[in-house]
C-alpha cells in the first residue's frame, strides 16, 4: 500500500510532513537507552559466537540505503509494537505542560501512523530484569492490541524483553507474528562486563543502593553480561517457530570528541569489534540477519541525531547517510512483504 493515498495535493503535504520528521534531528543527551552490562570477559571478538547456527549468514553492509524517504512504501496488515530499550520510554514530561514532552521513538510513530500502520509504543520499567519488562510488554500489548496479531519492533535491551515474553511467558490475547530487534544486545556487552568489574563487587551493593534510592530498578544490570545472556538467557528462551525473527545491528567510525560513546565503543572495539557505541554487531545478530547499519551510533537508530554533527555535515555539503525515520518505514514494507 502506497504511503501516499490521496491526491496528489495530500501527498505533497505528507511528504512535506515527513520529510520535516525525517530532518529533525534530537537531543544528543545519552540518557535515553544506554545499557551498562557486567563482568569483563576479554577474548577475541572473532570468536566468540562460533560454532552458532544463527551466526553464519554473511555480513551485509547497508551504508545509505535509508539516507532520503521513497515515496512508497508497503503497509503491513498487522499493528506495529515498538519496544523501548534500557533506561528508555514511551514519552517522558520533564517539566509538565512548559516543555513539549520527549519522545523515544522521536517523529517515527508518527511517520509509521502516517503510512496507515497501528503503531502501539509500548512502556516498561526502565532498568527493571528482563523478566519484569517482559511481563510488562505482555500486559500493555494485550490491553491494547485488544487480541489482533502483532509485529514487534524492538530497540536495545527491547529485543531481550520480547524474546523472553515470547518464548517463556506466552500471555494470554497476544499473538506476535514477528519479532525485530534492532541493535540488541542478544549475545550481552564487553561493556557491561567492563562497567561492573570497574565498580567492583564490594561497591556494587552501593551502587544497587543508591540507584534505588532514587525509586529505579537494578534487575537489568546484571543480566546484560556476555556471560550471562550466552550461557544462562539465551540458553532458556528458545525461539518460537511460530514467530518470524528479524535482526539488525549497526557500526559508528571512531566517535567525536565530545560523544557520550567514546569510552564504551573503544572497549567494545577491542572486545567484540564493530559496534554502535553500545552494542555489537556480533552481538545484534538473532534470526534472520537483515544487515549492519554503517556510520550509524546506538541513538541515531531512534532519531536521536546529534544536531551540531548534521548541521557541521550539511555545511561541508555531505548529505545525510541515515535517516531513522525512513528506515522503520522500511522495515514496515519488509513486514508487508513478507505477509506479516
Amino acid at each position: 500500500m502506497s504511503l501516499y493515498r490521496c491526491a496528489s495535493t495530500c501527498r505533497l503535504r505528507l511528504h512535506a510532513g515527513l520529510t520535516r520528521l525525517a530532518d529533525q534531528s534530537s537531543c544528543s543527551s545519552a540518557a535515553c537507552s544506554i545499557p551498562p552490562r557486567l563482568g569483563y570477559v576479554r577474548r577475541p571478538y572473532s570468536s566468540q559466537h562460533e560454532g552458532d547456527p544463527r551466526l553464519e549468514d554473511l555480513d551485509t553492509e547497508i551504508h545509505d540505503k535509508y539516507a532520503l524517504i521513497r515515496e512508497h512504501y508497503a503497509t503491513p496488515k498487522h499493528p506495529i509494537v515498538l519496544a523501548h530499550g534500557l533506561l528508555g520510554f514511551a514519552e517522558l514530561s520533564l517539566a509538565g505542560s512548559w516543555l513539549p514532552p520527549i519522545h523515544y521513538w522521536r517523529g517515527i510513530t508518527e511517520a509509521l501512523r502516517a503510512n496507515g500502520i497501528e503503531v502501539i509504543t509500548a512502556t516498561v520499567p526502565p532498568s527493571g530484569s528482563i523478566e519484569q519488562r517482559a511481563a510488562k510488554l505482555g500486559e500493555y500489548i494485550a490491553e491494547v492490541a485488544q487480541g489482533k496479531d502483532v509485529n514487534i519492533i524492538a530497540h536495545s535491551m527491547g529485543g531481550l524483553d520480547a524474546r523472553y515474553m515470547i518464548s517463556q511467558l506466552q500471555p494470554n490475547n497476544v499473538k506476535v507474528c514477528s519479532l525485530t530487534t534492532v541493535a540488541s544486545p542478544h549475545w550481552g556487552s564487553a561493556f557491561a562486563d567492563f562497567l561492573l568489574d570497574e565498580i567492583g563487587p564490594e561497591r556494587l551493593p552501593h551502587f544497587y543502593k543508591f540507584i534505588e534510592g532514587v525509586g529505579m530498578d537494578t534487575g537489568a544490570f546484571q543480566q546484560l553480561t556476555q556471560k550471562y545472556m550466552t550461557n544462562t538467557f539465551n540458553a532458556k528462551t528458545p525461539d518460537d517457530p511460530s514467530v518470524r525473527y528479524f535482526s539488525y545491528g549497526a557500526r559508528m567510525d571512531v566517535p567525536p570528541l565530545f560523544s557520550p560513546f567514546r569510552l564504551s565503543h573503544r572497549i567494545m572495539t577491542q572486545n567484540e569489534g564493530p559496534n554502535d557505541g553500545l552494542v555489537s554487531v556480533a552481538s545484534s545478530k538473532w534470526g534472520n540477519y537483515k544487515g549492519t547499519l554503517v556510520g550509524v551510533s546506538h541513538l541515531d537508530l531512534i532519531n536521536w541525531t546529534n544536531r551540531f554533527r548534521f548541521t557541521m555535515r550539511k555545511l561541508m555539503g555531505q548529505g545525510p547517510t541515515f535517516n531513522a525515520i525512513a528506515f522503520y518505514l522500511d522495515i514496515a514494507d519488509m513486514l508487508a512483504k513478507e505477509d506479516l
